[in-house]
C-alpha cells in the first residue's frame, strides 16, 4: 500500500516522512503522515460507498463549526485545487491533524458524560445550517430495508459455509422486529450519522476534543442518532468481544452530558425517544451485521483473528443481541435517567 500512499502526497506537493496506520474504522483506510516539512496530517483512502462529492459536503459543515469556534478537521485541497485525488480507481483525501485518541469503547462515567456533551455541541453548532447535500448516504436507519435485507441473504445464501450458525443467530434477530416501538413524528435534524465513540478525539486530560470521519453526516430523526450514540457508548466493549453489556451508569452519564448542552435545541417529544431509538438500532445493527455475514460484503474484518469476514460480522452480530438483552433488562431504569437529565 505504500506505493500509492507516496503517489497520492505527491499530489498535495508533500513526502511522508513517516507513515503510520491510524484507527480502526470498518469503512475507510486511515494512515497518519508526518512530512518531510515537519508537518502532520490525516490521509485517508475512502470507501468507494462514498462518492467524490462527499468532501464537498464534509468542507462546508466543517468550516461551518470553525466559524462557531469548534474544533474541526480540515480538508486539504490538491495542487490541481481538488478536495478529491483520484488514484487508480480509489478516491483520496488529505486532512489537518487533530492531536488526540480514540477509544473503540469508554472506560467511565467521565468520558460518557464528555461524549454526550460533545455530541450535544455539534448538534447546537450545525442547528443553524441550512444545506442540501450533494450526498447522503440512501437509506440511513432505514430499519425494515435493513430487515428485508437479511431475510433476503438467507434465502440467497443457503450454501454459505457458517449457514447452520448464522441461521439462528438471524432468527434471534428477526423475532425482535415485531416487537419494536413506534419513533414519535419529529424533526429531522442535521447530525453526525455516526457517532460511534471511536469518531470522537479525546486530549490527554480526557476532555472531548472534536468529531472526526465525518464521510455519514445526514438529516435524520435526532432519537436514531442518539440510539445509534447509546449502542456505542454504552457497551464498555468492543463490537466482537464475547461478554458484553449496556451500562446504565454510562448511559445516564451521557445522557446528562447530552442535555447539559443542548437546551433549547432538544424537545419533549425528542429525548423521551431516545430509548427507543437506543433498541431500534441494537436491531438493526445486528441484522446488518448478520447480512453481512451471509453477503461478505460491506463491513471491514480483522484477518489476524478470524478467517473470514462472514466469521467476524457473525460475532459482531450476537455481540449486539447481548447489549440488546442487557438495555431490555434496565429498559426502566434507563427511561428514568432520561426524565433526571431532561427533566
Amino acid at each position: 500500500m505504500l506505493r500509492p500512499i507516496v503517489e497520492v502526497l505527491d499530489e498535495y506537493d508533500h513526502y511522508g516522512r513517516t507513515i503510520d496506520q491510524l484507527g480502526t474504522g470498518l469503512i475507510n483506510q486511515t494512515w497518519i503522515v508526518a512530512t518531510d516539512r515537519e508537518e502532520t496530517y490525516v490521509l485517508q483512502c475512502v470507501n468507494p460507498v462514498f462518492p467524490e462529492s462527499v468532501n464537498e459536503d464534509i468542507a462546508k459543515v466543517t468550516e461551518h463549526l470553525r466559524a462557531k469556534g469548534l474544533l474541526a478537521p480540515e480538508i486539504q485541497r490538491n495542487c490541481s485545487g481538488s478536495l478529491t485525488t483520484e488514484y487508480a480507481g480509489d478516491n483520496w483525501r488529505l486532512m489537518s491533524f487533530i492531536e488526540g485518541v480514540s477509544f473503540d469503547c469508554l472506560s467511565s462515567v467521565e468520558q460518557a458524560r464528555e461524549a454526550g456533551a460533545a455530541l450535544a455541541a455539534f448538534h447546537q453548532g450545525v442547528s443553524d445550517l441550512d444545506m442540501t447535500f450533494s450526498h447522503q448516504r440512501p437509506h440511513v436507519h432505514d430499519t425494515r430495508r435493513h430487515i428485508e435485507s437479511l431475510r433476503t441473504a438467507l434465502e440467497a445464501h443457503g450454501e454459505h459455509e457458517r449457514f447452520a450458525k448464522i441461521e439462528p443467530l438471524a432468527m434471534q434477530i428477526l423475532q425482535r422486529v415485531d416487537a419494536l416501538p413506534e419513533l414519535p413524528a419529529t424533526p429531522d435534524r442535521l447530525v453526525h450519522g455516526d457517532p460511534k465513540i471511536s469518531n470522537l478525539l479525546f486530549d490527554q486530560q480526557g476532555k472531548a476534543l472534536c468529531w472526526i470521519d465525518l464521510d455519514t453526516l445526514a438529516h435524520m430523526a435526532l432519537p436514531l442518532e442518539m440510539g445509534d450514540a447509546f449502542r456505542s457508548w454504552c457497551n464498555p466493549t468492543s463490537e466482537d468481544a464475547p461478554e458484553p453489556e449496556f451500562r446504565l451508569d454510562y448511559f445516564a452519564a451521557a445522557a446528562e452530558g447530552y442535555a447539559s448542552g443542548s437546551e433549547g435545541f432538544v424537545t419533549e417529544a425528542e429525548w423521551r425517544a431516545f430509548a427507543d431509538g437506543t433498541e431500534i438500532i441494537l436491531v438493526e445493527l445486528a441484522a446488518r451485521f448478520c447480512a453481512d455475514a451471509l453477503n461478505e460484503s460491506y463491513f471491514g474484518w480483522d484477518s489476524s483473528r478470524f478467517a473470514t469476514r462472514g466469521e467476524h460480522n457473525e460475532v459482531r452480530a450476537g455481540n449486539q443481541l447481548k447489549v440488546l438483552e442487557s438495555f431490555l433488562a434496565q429498559r426502566a431504569e434507563v427511561e428514568a435517567a432520561l426524565e433526571k437529565a431532561f427533566s
